[in-house]
């Protein structure tokens, strides 16, 4: 940018002084000191803009990389699962052939499992789940001498109720402050 020293500066503001004269230097100022925020918002909302498309365009590179990583990795698991499963069907097919009886027991096995052992499912989970009780049914459940110690309130009285019941607690406030 510009190289304005000490020296530069008070020499422009002399001359400015001379030329605009003390009346209008004041407004002139003011004005000049608006137009150069207005500036400096203005070069730093470019700055910040070329920053963000900057790092957009990062981003979108990340990205990509990102889920091409994810396709490879699913078509590898996917690739795996393939083999697996090949194995198993050569496998159970030929476990078949030569022994009929193990093969239906494990295709008894796999219809209903035994109770002994932990099977998760998320239907079982969700079957096990407890139920959530009623609010209400807890309310009711609490005790009275709880209730009468943490001050909860049994029935809503009013104040000539209150009166009637407890005469003595509400005689000072009867005859008032300042009546003694």
């Amino acid at each position: 940018m510009l190289d304005l020293g000490l020296t530069k500066m008070a020499v422009i503001g002399v001359v400015s002084l001379v030329v605009l004269g003390p009346e209008r230097l004041p407004h002139v100022a003011r004005t000049a000191g608006a137009l150069l925020g207005r500036a400096q918002r203005y070069i730093s909302d470019v700055k910040d803009e070329v920053t963000r498309e900057i790092e957009l365009g990062e981003l979108q590179q990340v990205k990509n990389e990102f889920v091409a990583a994810a396709a490879n990795i699913e078509s590898t698991i996917h690739d795996n699962l393939r083999e697996q499963e090949t194995e198993l069907k050569v496998a159970f097919n030929g476990a078949s052939t030569s022994l009929p009886d193990v093969a239906n027991d494990a295709n008894d096995a796999v219809q209903s499992p035994s109770q002994g052992l932990d099977t998760v499912s998320w239907r079982t989970d969700l079957a096990a789940a407890p139920k959530r009780r009623n609010w209400r049914g807890k309310r009711t459940v609490t005790p009275t001498w709880y209730k009468r110690a943490a001050a909860h309130r049994r029935r809503v009285q009013s104040v000539a109720a209150r009166e009637a019941r407890q005469p003595a607690a509400y005689a000072a406030a009867r005859h008032g402050f300042f009546n003694v």
